[in-house]
């Protein structure tokens, strides 16, 4: 009688310590992808000296506008696979007064995902 109480302790103390992490993995969550995707190709299509409309072409329109007047256009994609960390793309797109493409940025980066 000892030796099975003893042995439910055992269990019921391993499933509360791991219980949460391997429960969290077997809950479905659902990828989320927000923002402009653009494939590597795209991207390397648009080069310095090209006008806004060629850029919308070949991108569409940006996420996002600079409000306080400069030329500036974000083309933000955020991904969000289910049990893995966030990953967001921004490519930063700058012109001139005449509005050519002057200057191209494209950041990477990838978060921890918060429970």
């Amino acid at each position: 009688m000892r030796c099975k109480l003893l042995t439910a302790v055992v269990m019921a103390i391993g499933l509360v310590t791991t219980g949460c992490s391997t429960l969290e993995k077997v809950v479905y969550r659902p990828d989320i992808n927000q923002g402009n995707y653009l494939t590597p190709d795209d991207v390397a299509k648009v080069q310095k000296g090209m006008s806004k409309q060629q850029v919308a072409y070949i991108l569409g329109t940006p996420m996002l506008h600079d409000p306080f007047g400069s030329e500036t256009w974000y083309y933000v994609f955020r991904q969000q696979p289910g049990h893995q960390d966030v990953s967001q793309q921004t490519l930063t797109l700058t012109f001139d007064s005449g509005g050519t493409l002057t200057s191209m940025t494209n950041d990477t980066s990838m978060t921890k995902q918060e429970n």
